[in-house]
Order: C-alpha cells, then sequence, then structure tokens
C-alpha cells in the first residue's frame, strides 16, 4: 500500500558449470524506494548453486505497477540485470453493519453486527474490530477475526447498552504484510420508539367500593411483539395502595397473553381517576414502566348478602324484619 515498507527478495542461480566470481549487488529505485544498503561485495557462486538477495522498501508512489530494477555484478562476465514487478494497491479492507435494531433505546442493550471483507488481491492479518467512543457499555471490548484471505470476509457481533445518543465507532485494524492499517465505520445511534417492545394494556376493569377501600379488577394483556417479564400492577398516586393486594404479580405475558388482576387502594373524596402502574422487564433484564389511567366516577358500592345494600343499611333490614316476624307472633297468640 502507499507508504508501506516491505521487501524485495531475488534469486539468482548458476547454472554453469564452473564458480561464478561475483562483485556488488543493489536494488534501483522505480516507484519503490531502497530503504537498505546494498551488498557491496558477494564473493562467488558455485556451479549448480543459487543466492537470494533481500532488499527493504518503501512504497512511494501511488497505486500502480513499477519495476525497480536488481543489478549484480558480475565482474568479468559483465552485469546481470532484471526488473522486478511491485504492485502497489491502496485499497482498505471493508465495513460495514451487518445488523443492528431498528431503534435504540436508552440503557437497553442491542445486538450490533460488524462485517468485514478484503477486497484486496493478498491477505490481511491480524484483523480485529475495535468498539470506541463514549456514552456506552459494549461487549465484548474488542473482537478478533485473524486472516482474511483475498475476497473473504468475517462477521463479528458486539452486545451495546447506550447511556445517551452518541456515535459508536467501529475501528478495524488489519496488518498488510508488517504495516498496520485502521479503517473507521461509524454507527450514530438515536433513541426512537422501539416497534417491537412489549405494550401492556388494561381492560375491563371495574372498582367496587367496600366501605372506603377500593377493589380494581380487570384484565391486563401484551399487545407488543415482545415478552414482558415479571410483570407487577399497583396502584398509583393519588391512591394509596392498600392490603390484601397492595401489588399484584402477573409474572410474564407473552405477546397477545392475557391475565386478569386485582388491587386494593384507597382514594380520597373528589377523585375521580388514578393510574396503574405497570412495571416489566424485557429478555435482557431491562425495567420499564408505565401508567395506564382508570376512571373512578363509576365505583359502585359491594352488594352484601345478596340484598344489593351495604352492610349497615343488611343490619337495619335485618332488625326490621325481626320486629316485623315478632309482631306477627304477638298477633297469632292474642287471636287464639
Amino acid at each position: 500500500m502507499p507508504g508501506d515498507t516491505g521487501f524485495v527478495t531475488v534469486a539468482v542461480q548458476n547454472t554453469g558449470s564452473s564458480t561464478l566470481p561475483l562483485g556488488g549487488a543493489r536494488l534501483y529505485e522505480d516507484g519503490v524506494v531502497p530503504i537498505s544498503e546494498p551488498y557491496p561485495s558477494v564473493g562467488a557462486l558455485g556451479a549448480g548453486l543459487n543466492r537470494t538477495f533481500t532488499f527493504a522498501v518503501r512504497a512511494d508512489a501511488p497505486n500502480g505497477t513499477y519495476y525497480p530494477r536488481f543489478s549484480l555484478d558480475l565482474r568479468e562476465n559483465g552485469t546481470l540485470t532484471h526488473p522486478v514487478p511491485v504492485r502497489v494497491d491502496g485499497t482498505p479492507l471493508e465495513a460495514s453493519i451487518a445488523r443492528r435494531p431498528e431503534t435504540f433505546s436508552e440503557s437497553r442493550t442491542a445486538t450490533v453486527a460488524v462485517w468485514v471483507a478484503n477486497p484486496r488481491s493478498n491477505a490481511a492479518s491480524g484483523v480485529q474490530v475495535i468498539p470506541q467512543g463514549s456514552g456506552f457499555t459494549v461487549t465484548p471490548e474488542s473482537a478478533f477475526i485473524g486472516t482474511l484471505k483475498p475476497d473473504a470476509s468475517g462477521t463479528v457481533a458486539f452486545n451495546l447498552t447506550p447511556a445517551a445518543e452518541t456515535n459508536v465507532t467501529f475501528q478495524v485494524v488489519w496488518r498488510n504484510g508488517i504495516n498496520t492499517h485502521t479503517a473507521d465505520l461509524v454507527l450514530p445511534v438515536a433513541f426512537g420508539e422501539d416497534k417491537k417492545r412489549a405494550d401492556p394494556v388494561i381492560t375491563n376493569v371495574e372498582v367496587v367500593m367496600e366501605g372506603d377501600l377500593c377493589r380494581a379488577t380487570g384484565d391486563v394483556m401484551n399487545a407488543g411483539l415482545e415478552p414482558a417479564r415479571s410483570v407487577v400492577i399497583s396502584p398509583g398516586a393519588p391512591a394509596t395502595p392498600t392490603d390484601p393486594f397492595r401489588v399484584y404479580v402477573v409474572g410474564t405475558l407473552d405477546p397477545d397473553d392475557i391475565s386478569a388482576f386485582e388491587v386494593t387502594f384507597r382514594a380520597g373524596a373528589g377523585v375521580e381517576e388514578i393510574p396503574l402502574v405497570i412495571e416489566y422487564r424485557d429478555d435482557d433484564g431491562n425495567p420499564y414502566s408505565v401508567e395506564r389511567p382508570i376512571s373512578l366516577e363509576n365505583r359502585t358500592a359491594e352488594e352484601a348478602a345478596g340484598a344489593g345494600l351495604p352492610a349497615p343499611a343488611v343490619a337495619a333490614v335485618a332488625l326490621v324484619v325481626i320486629a316485623a316476624g315478632l309482631a306477627a307472633l304477638w298477633y297469632v297468640r292474642r287471636r287464639r
């Protein structure tokens, strides 16, 4: 790649039948600059033997193919020269988001998958992805892919929990030969309404008065597309939760599931509406709380003994019945 350091190695073989005396060897610049010293004196190369010459070079040219020239002094036999093709290619690795949630929510863990591909003609080694930035926590802190051969790809996943709207930079780090390179992939994290999240709905609510105690019964349904776990229902202010059902534990509500509930509370005079507080968690354990208002305007007194009257009224009616019975008995006895 432009700016990279590499090595050019040339192998020379003596195909003759006698020893060949050699002088110096060097590499002449063309696109790449030799940064190592030439060979001042090589010595002799025996018949049938070979010798390698290695030169450190730096690519100082733009993309293209260049031909630095290898030169070997053969002393009495002239000079051996050979062009060495060197290709300079600045194509980086490619990265993209392979999977992400439709929207992010504060403090809710979401899975983000990063796809890395190697469009180069040579292998990239030591490939890893490192999330960088602030306003979020992530696990793992980095993911290792390893070597990517030409036209190969790899995918790594992260569990991302944002605390605020931010940008997450996934830095792809890899080595081209002995050179380290990076590429950044920026993921904007913006909060929005999760269309798949659990959605508790209250229906069929009935509020009955038992003296100064209110008893609210009804059904709670999950109208969302994800389960609601550890569902708990309680009366909210200005109501005061009261035994026996200060809190009603529903448990897990899968999508389209429905469950009955019952809560008891006291509400002062003139209170016409209170909220029912529904608390639940998602599959990752993140807590949520929603309020669903219920009306107290049509609350009714509970019927007693099938007479449809409050307890004091029932007692008064009982006394009247007893008195009437005694009067009837006295009348029958008198007639007799």
